[in-house]
C-alpha cells in the first residue's frame, strides 16, 4: 500500500497555496466570467466586452505612467523626483490640490499615475491631494458641466475638487507628522511596503538605462509586475461595474436622490460613492434631477462622490494602498462630498 510523503505533501499545498495568493484576483474574473457563460451567455459577453473596452481605453494611461515609473527606477531618477517634493508641505498640497482640479485624468485614469508617484517616493499628503482633485474636474468636464447644468455649478464642482485635495492633503500630512501612515503600497507596487512616504537618498543617475544589464532588467521586471498588478484589479472591478449595469435599475439612484434638506445630500454621498453613473455618464442624470426638483447641494455630492470612488477606482485603489491608507481615502472622499454638498446648498439658500 502507498504511503503519502509529508514532506511532498506540504511542498505541493504550499505551492497550490502560494499560486491561489498570486493569482486568486485572475482566478475570480476568470470564475465570474465562467459562471456567467453556463448561466446566462448573452451577459457573458456584454461583461467580457464592457470590461476589454473600457481595460483598452485605460491602457494607454497604464502605460504612460508605469513607462515612467519603470524609467525612473531604472535611470535612478525616483530620487530626484522624489526630493522636488522636498520642502514645505503646505506648499506641494495646494499645487497639488489645484493640479489634480485642472489634470485631464478620470477616477481610473489617475490610478497608475497614483502608483508612479508613490512609488517613487513622493509623500502621500501630496499625492492624496492630487488623488481626490484629479478625478472631479478636467478642462472637458468643466465645458460640459457648464452646459449641462450651468456655469454656476462647473466653477463651484471645480472649487469643490480643489478644495477635497486639500482637505485631504491637510488630514494626511497630519497623520504622517505624527508618525503614521509611512507605509502605504502593498507589496507588489513599486517598492511596496519600503516606506515610499519617505524622500529617498539620491543615487546615481544614468538616464542611458539600456546600457547597463541590470538596470535594463529591473526597467522591464517593475514594468510587468506592476502593469499586471494593476491590471488584474481592473479587470475585476470592470466585471463587477458591468453586472451593476446590467441588474441595477437606472431609476433606483434617481429615486434616491430626491427631496430636500440634509438627507437628501447624506443619501447623495453614499450613493455615489459606490456609483457606477460617474463623471461624463452622471450629469444628463443630475441635470434632470435638478429640473425636477432636487436639490443642487445634493447633486453636487453626487457628482463629486462618484467622480473620486467609482467601483473600478475603488477596487483599484484597495489592491493599491495598504487598508488604513484605503479607509482613509473613503473617508475623505465622504466627507469632502457631504461638506461640498452641504455648503453649496447653504449658498444656493442665500
Amino acid at each position: 500500500m502507498l504511503q503519502s510523503n509529508p514532506l511532498l505533501d506540504r511542498t505541493t499545498t504550499v505551492s497550490v497555496t502560494d499560486i491561489w495568493k498570486k493569482g486568486r484576483v485572475w482566478f475570480i474574473s476568470l470564475l465570474i466570467l465562467a459562471a456567467l457563460l453556463a448561466i446566462n451567455p448573452p451577459q457573458a459577453a456584454i461583461s467580457f466586452h464592457f470590461a476589454l473596452s473600457n481595460l483598452l481605453e485605460t491602457f494607454p494611461y497604464l502605460l504612460l505612467s508605469i513607462g515612467l515609473a519603470a524609467y525612473a527606477g531604472a535611470t535612478g531618477a525616483d530620487g530626484l523626483i522624489a526630493r522636488a517634493f522636498e520642502g514645505s508641505p503646505r506648499k506641494m498640497i495646494v499645487l497639488a490640490a489645484i493640479a489634480g482640479g485642472l489634470s485631464p485624468f478620470c477616477s481610473c485614469g489617475v490610478i497608475p499615475l497614483i502608483a508612479a508617484l508613490l512609488s517613487m517616493g513622493v509623500p502621500l499628503a501630496a499625492v492624496m491631494a492630487f488623488w481626490l482633485a484629479s478625478p472631479v474636474m478636467d478642462p472637458s468636464m468643466f465645458v460640459l458641466t457648464a452646459g449641462v447644468l450651468g456655469l454656476e455649478f462647473a466653477i463651484v464642482k471645480t472649487l469643490a475638487a480643489v478644495s477635497l485635495g486639500l482637505l485631504g492633503g491637510i488630514v494626511v500630512h497630519l497623520f504622517t507628522a505624527n508618525g503614521r501612515l509611512l507605509d502605504t503600497l502593498r507589496d507588489g507596487v513599486g517598492n511596496g511596503g519600503c516606506g515610499e512616504t519617505k524622500i529617498r537618498k539620491v543615487k546615481p543617475v544614468e538616464w542611458r538605462f539600456w546600457q547597463d544589464d541590470a538596470r535594463m532588467a529591473r526597467f522591464f521586471r517593475e514594468g510587468i509586475k506592476t502593469t499586471l498588478f494593476l491590471t488584474k484589479w481592473l479587470l475585476l472591478a470592470y466585471v463587477l461595474e458591468s453586472l451593476m449595469l446590467s441588474h441595477v435599475p437606472a431609476d433606483l439612484v434617481s429615486r434616491s436622490l430626491g427631496g430636500e434638506g440634509i438627507l437628501p445630500i447624506a443619501i447623495a454621498t453614499l450613493v455615489g460613492v459606490p456609483a457606477y453613473l460617474n463623471g461624463y455618464a452622471a450629469l444628463p442624470l443630475v441635470g434632470g434631477l435638478v429640473e425636477q426638483g432636487m436639490a443642487p447641494g445634493a447633486g453636487l455630492a453626487f457628482l463629486v462622490a462618484g467622480g473620486v470612488t467609482s467601483l473600478p477606482a475603488a477596487l483599484a485603489v484597495f489592491a493599491l494602498v495598504k487598508k488604513q491608507v484605503f479607509v482613509l481615502y473613503l473617508s475623505l472622499a465622504l466627507v469632502g462630498s457631504f461638506l461640498a454638498g452641504l455648503l453649496f446648498q447653504m449658498w444656493t439658500m442665500l
